[in-house]
């Protein structure tokens, strides 16, 4: 870690970063609590002996004003200064401040634990169109392909002829004979 050398800006640029995460109208000049949250925890200024989430969310209480569900920059700052001591015990306020942003600076939002594609045995199983009986089968090619509309909807016999009859597109070659 850099001690004494982390400037306000680079802690500015990851609040910028972590402001916008998961909120398409955000502008990154406020952040709310789940964000501030996600920092904490991603930074690592959560270690679940001295800081805990329920510590970050009473911090955050305490910093916004009392009608507002975000916080500026400034107030980021007035909440890393309460969580500072708390994470860096034995250490002077100023000290552990400098720490705690040794941990903010040049991060940015992790996707951990993001859904990912099932690979399991039965999802195959499923999915395998060769297996398929029934009106399901005749949706599929010999390719496994999908056949698209033509798979998915009765297309109207326009012959003339009743369905099913053995007979169908004989009529012309019976008149032809006459």
């Amino acid at each position: 870690m850099a001690e004494g050398s982390v400037s306000v800006a680079e802690v500015e640029s990851s609040f910028q970063k972590f402001a916008v995460h998961g909120d398409t109208k955000a502008t990154g000049k406020e952040m709310s609590g789940k964000n501030f949250a996600k920092i904490c925890k991603d930074c690592q200024i959560i270690d679940g002996k001295n800081v805990t989430s329920t510590d970050v969310d009473i911090v955050f209480s305490k910093v916004k004003a009392k009608s507002a569900r975000v916080i500026t920059f400034e107030q980021f700052n007035q909440a890393l200064t309460e969580l500072a001591p708390k994470r860096f015990k034995g250490k002077d306020k100023q000290e552990a401040l400098q720490q705690v942003y040794g941990l903010i600076a040049g991060k940015q939002p992790a996707n951990m634990g993001v859904t990912k594609v099932a690979k399991a045995a039965a999802v195959d199983r499923l999915t395998d169109a060769t297996k398929y009986t029934g009106t399901h089968k005749e949706r599929f090619d010999d390719s496994g392909k999908g056949k698209g509309k033509a798979g998915r909807e009765d297309i109207p016999d326009t012959s003339g002829y009743v369905a099913a009859y053995k007979g169908s597109g004989t009529y012309d070659d019976k008149v032809k004979e006459a």
